[in-house]
Order: C-alpha cells, then sequence, then structure tokens
C-alpha cells in the first residue's frame, strides 16, 4: 500500500484477525443501514487509490471504529455483485482463500495482489500466529501484576470446586485482587473472537463463579455489552503485538497495509489503568452490598 494510501487508512484509535479471508454468513437484512452507509465509502477508497489492491480482512480492519468486520464483508458482497469493483478469489495456501479487491480501471492488479499475497504469508504462517498469540499472554502476564492483579491459575477447566465439562474450552488465566477473581481470555488477533467462542467463555466465567474479563486487540460493541451485562470488563488494547524480534516486520505491515501492529517492550500504564479503575469501582460496589 503507498504512503498516501496508509495515511487515509487511520484507524481512529483504534487497532488488528489473523483470518486472512472473513467470509462472513452472518444473517442480516440485505438493505441493513449499515451496509448501505458504508457502500459509497468503499467506492471512494478506490476511486481515491485506482492502483492499489486491497484484501478483505485488511479493509475490515480499516472500517472497524464505524462499522462492525461483518459490515464491511456484506458491504464488499454487494458491491462485487453488483460488478462495481474488481476481485479476485486467490489462495494463500492450499486450501486457504484471500479475496483481493481493486478499482476496476486497474490493469495491473495481478502483479500488486502476488507482493500482498507474499507479505501477508509472513504473518499469517501457524508457526509466527502461535508466537502471537504467546506474545500477548505474556505481556498481560507482566503487565496485571504491575498494577495488583496476581496470577492465580492458567488453562483453567476448574476453579474452586466447579468444573466446566460441556466442552473441551478453558480460560487462559485467573488474575485476583481485592477478593475478586478474573477469568480472563486473552486474544491478540486482529480480528473479532469468533462469536461461538465468545459465548462459551463467558458461559465458562458464569460456570466457574469468576468475574469475565476479556482482553483483545478489538471487539465488536455487542461483545462489549454482553461482558459488561455479565459484571466483567473488556480491555481493548488497539493494536496486535508482535514480538521484538519481528519489529521489521511490524513496521512492514504498519507501512504497507496500514495496519494496528506494534512491538512494545510491556503494556502501558494508561491501559493497565483503565482495567484498574474499573476494578476498583466494583470492589467499591461489592464492599457496599456486603457491608
Amino acid at each position: 500500500m503507498s504512503r498516501n494510501v496508509q495515511d487515509d487508512m487511520e484507524w481512529d484509535g483504534y487497532e488488528p484477525e489473523q483470518r486472512i479471508d472473513p467470509e462472513d454468513d452472518r444473517p442480516g437484512p440485505s438493505d441493513d443501514p449499515a451496509v448501505q452507509d458504508l457502500e459509497p465509502r468503499l467506492l471512494t477508497l478506490f476511486d481515491e487509490h485506482p492502483e492499489a489492491v486491497f484484501y478483505e480482512s485488511q479493509l475490515a480492519v480499516h472500517f472497524e471504529s464505524k462499522f462492525f468486520h461483518w459490515v464491511t464483508v456484506r458491504a464488499l458482497k454487494e458491491l462485487r455483485g453488483s460488478g462495481k469493483v474488481g476481485t479476485s478469489l486467490e489462495e494463500l495456501t492450499p486450501n486457504t482463500p484471500i479475496r483481493f479487491y481493486f478499482n476496476r480501471r486497474n490493469r495491473y492488479w495481478k502483479r500488486r495482489a502476488e507482493e500482498l499475497r507474499k507479505l501477508v504469508l509472513l504473518f499469517s504462517n501457524q508457526a509466527f500466529t502461535r508466537s502471537l498469540g504467546v506474545q500477548g499472554e505474556l505481556l498481560v502476564d507482566a503487565g496485571l501484576p504491575r498494577v495488583g492483579f496476581q496470577p492465580m491459575a492458567d488453562t483453567v477447566r476448574e476453579w474452586e470446586g466447579r468444573s466446566w465439562l460441556a466442552t473441551n474450552h478453558d480460560l487462559d488465566r485467573v488474575f485476583q485482587r481485592d477478593g475478586i477473581n478474573y477469568g480472563a481470555e486473552i486474544k491478540n488477533r486482529l480480528g473479532y473472537i469468533p462469536q461461538d467462542e465468545f459465548a462459551i467463555k463467558l458461559k465458562m466465567c458464569a460456570a466457574l463463579n469468576l468475574v469475565p474479563l476479556f482482553i483483545a486487540r478489538m471487539m465488536p460493541k455487542t461483545y462489549i455489552e454482553e461482558v459488561r451485562q455479565a459484571g466483567g470488563f473488556s480491555l481493548i488494547m488497539k493494536h496486535q503485538f508482535y514480538p521484538m524480534s519481528h519489529r521489521a516486520l511490524a513496521v512492514r505491515v504498519k507501512s504497507e497495509l496500514g495496519l494496528p501492529v506494534d512491538c512494545p517492550a510491556r503494556l502501558q500504564d494508561s491501559t493497565l489503568q483503565r482495567f484498574l479503575t474499573w476494578h476498583e469501582g466494583k470492589a467499591r460496589r461489592m464492599s457496599r452490598a456486603t457491608s
């Protein structure tokens, strides 16, 4: 992506899904006003950058501050159905699709699409995506104790005599402060946690009598509201965190694709303070309720 396109693809303070092509069949009305609102914005992006090529997840992240990822996918599906944009479904690797979009006047899209495919492949292989998950957990494990949250357990399916037997899922961590136990799920990925997995993790927290704590780069407001209603907190990190050994790749992904990735040595104090402030309010309310 050119520098000008990247400048246009700033995230309004939001930041990145490791799934490459979010073909989302989530049910929704064909006349969804959000889809109708987004379509002209997409066309404007293609018109303003006629030589650029984008891939589907990239565009979903680009518009996420105003539109859910699945809304962007639906809008793109309608645009390609109408023939208003150029598109091609290619293979990132065998059996792994990646869909490209471009201005129909772009005669040389194949060359740019192949360059894009090679770059996406660098951060989408299984070994690297696994390292991203580990990096997210390392930063959280080092960060939360700095503000008084003590790690109590990891890979949790049992807690204080309660067990989760309905599925083979587990919670990443249990943290504790002021007598409150948090069931933490940590997602260092560009896309949302899958809806079915999200629902299971919420049920697990209830079954194990843990306060839900979702730590993610980004979640839709609908998920965040469900966590709030369950008495929990969503700590939105706004960036996907690469290991420091891959700083050069992070710089390239950010500059060429405009994706919100970073290589911090630790979580920012202001990020941790958001959770601490919320926790202190919860602790006060619980204390008043039991006094």
